[in-house]
């Protein structure tokens, strides 16, 4: 008979979504959360007096440009199953901060929009899941709008992607006559009516595909398209195998309209069935599994002041295995501290809750004073360490000073505290005694981020100087070769946060010159702690 722990984690979901800029991703997310009773109406958080903004956009700079550009968690319950979403970056500048908050899901949900199929941003967050092996379900959204036809759209995702897309469901009409999804497995149409902005739960009908009323409702012409769609389906044979979407070789595909909230009651009912539960992960002294009475977790983000008034610091950590329990004692095994987790909380977006109890599979906010860094593993028995959380080769870069010279230990201080974030990587030139910061991002907007803070978090004015290097490459050699190494103008030696040879390039031309003159040398375009990846 099951133990009560491994009843709790059975019912443990905890996936993330990914999507280029536009998808639909923010309004699906909210679409969930209707439909898991944790928004009374959309873009409303149930208990917030019908506060009107996306749960998940907290930060003011979000909300004034609507988009999405830190990760945060939502955990709302459905059909006995406990779902902890998290919420990732909308904006493709961000794409370090989603990689990190991937680490901590089990499956992945992927986005299509059903006009535009697979776009840049789409290609490189699926990369980064089969690289770390993570489930994949597709959810093509907009077939409320003119789109390309459902077969070449699946027939893109197998030939780009080498996976083999699975259709759950099938649309019924498209555009403006998209009227609802076809469930292959209970052989039912589910026909949807219009709510108000989307704002309901969409009412639905059922009726099968020789029903009289499917073709009232939907003409001959479309209900004689659809069967010619679904023989041809049937005709391919496949069936779905668990085990084939377990490895990462088969994706189970949905169509619908997150906007009209067609089509997420099917998708939310299939994804509770065939998402994977909490499992077993790779630490440095074998596998953990996660239904063990031994407490463990990584920290995979820390996010400051969520709460302006109080200038806090919270550590987002994915419990891997095990029961937490408020004020229980754990080992950081980085620095062999033994913590008290007393001020532990329940996060969803930026409300936050004081939690008594947590499961694998769970996230749970730690108020952090310079406790925990991201990668951090936290334990209750063995000193294990889970695998490290990479840094990634930046693309934009540009120097950081104040203008106003009594404002630069702030501003220090509040650069040392979003680089613990991993909102911004920070380097240094070499040798010299106090230069200003040298900022390394994906992507422009980041830039934007860190001086929005800067003067709204921390009151400090900040001027910045875009340099003109587009690629960054950690050095791995003897100290001997590093030292002489010989550069080429348009390149440039720094260090980053750990102290590590970093090199700056001023285009792909200059990486290539570089390994050609200093054979005993490599470059990588990843490094993790103080360990360089090749």
């Amino acid at each position: 008979m099951a133990t009560e722990l491994e009843l709790q984690i059975a019912r443990r979901r905890t996936f993330a979504i990914i999507s280029h800029p536009d998808a639909g991703k923010t309004t699906l997310t909210e679409k969930l959360l209707l439909y898991g009773g944790a928004l009374r109406l959309a873009g409303s958080v149930t208990a917030r007096k019908n506060q009107r903004r996306a749960t998940s956009d907290w930060m003011e700079l979000e909300q004034q440009r609507g988009i999405s550009v830190t990760s945060t968690v939502l955990q709302f319950e459905y059909d006995d199953h406990t779902i902890n979403l998290l919420d990732t970056p909308g904006h493709e500048d961000f794409s370090e901060d989603t990689y990190r908050t991937l680490t901590a899901a089990d499956s992945a949900v992927m986005l299509i929009d059903a006009a535009k199929g697979i776009e840049p941003q789409t290609r490189k967050l699926f990369e980064v899941c089969r690289l770390r092996r993570i489930p994949i379900f597709t959810f093509i959204n907009k077939m409320d709008r003119p789109g390309r036809p459902p077969i070449e759209l699946i027939d893109e995702l197998e030939q780009e992607f080498g996976i083999v897309p699975y259709p759950f469901n099938w649309p019924i009409g498209s555009g403006p006559s998209f009227a609802g999804v076809y469930d292959r497995l209970d052989h039912q149409a589910h026909l949807y009516e219009r709510t108000e902005r989307g704002a309901y739960r969409a009412p639905v009908e059922l009726a099968g595909i020789n029903d009289a009323r499917l073709e009232s409702i939907i003409g001959g012409n479309e209900l004689g398209h659809l069967r010619e769609e679904l023989e041809l389906l049937e005709a391919i044979g496949d069936t779905f195998d668990v085990e084939r979407f377990r490895r990462g070789e088969v994706s189970p595909t949905f169509f619908g309209s997150a906007v009209n909230n067609f089509g997420i009651d099917l998708f939310l009912n299939r994804f509770i069935d065939y998402a994977p539960k909490p499992s077993a992960r790779a630490t440095s002294q074998g596998s953990q599994p996660a239904e063990t009475d031994e407490l463990t977790g990584f920290i995979f983000k820390i996010q400051a002041n969520m709460d302006k008034q109080h200038r806090d610091r919270v550590a987002f950590m994915r419990i891997c295995s095990g029961r937490f329990e408020k004020d229980m004692a754990v080992t950081n095994t980085r620095t062999g501290k033994v913590v008290r987790l007393s001020r532990s909380q329940k996060l969803f977006g930026q409300d936050r809750e004081t939690i008594e109890e947590a499961y694998a599979g769970d996230i749970i906010g730690l108020m952090n004073p310079g406790v925990f860094a991201i990668g951090d593993t936290v334990t209750t028995g063995r000193r294990i360490q889970f695998e490290a959380i990479p840094r990634f080769s930046p693309e934009r870069f540009a120097t950081v000073r104040t203008p106003d010279p009594t404002k630069r230990k702030s501003l220090l201080k509040g650069l040392d505290q979003l680089r613990e974030e991993g909102a911004i990587q920070v380097m240094r030139e070499r040798g010299m005694a106090s230069p200003d910061p040298i900022l390394a991002a994906v992507g422009q907007l980041q830039f934007d981020v860190v001086k929005f803070r800067l003067e709204a978090e921390y009151n400090v004015e900040v001027i910045m100087s875009p340099l003109s290097f587009v690629a960054a490459r950690w050095v791995e050699g003897a100290p001997e070769d590093i030292a002489s190494m010989v550069l080429y103008t348009g390149t440039k030696v720094v260090e980053d946060i750990d102290g590590l040879p970093v090199v700056l390039f001023q285009s792909e031309w200059h990486i290539g010159a570089l390994e050609e003159k200093n054979p005993k040398i490599k470059l990588n375009p990843v490094a993790q702690g103080e360990t360089v990846l090749a």
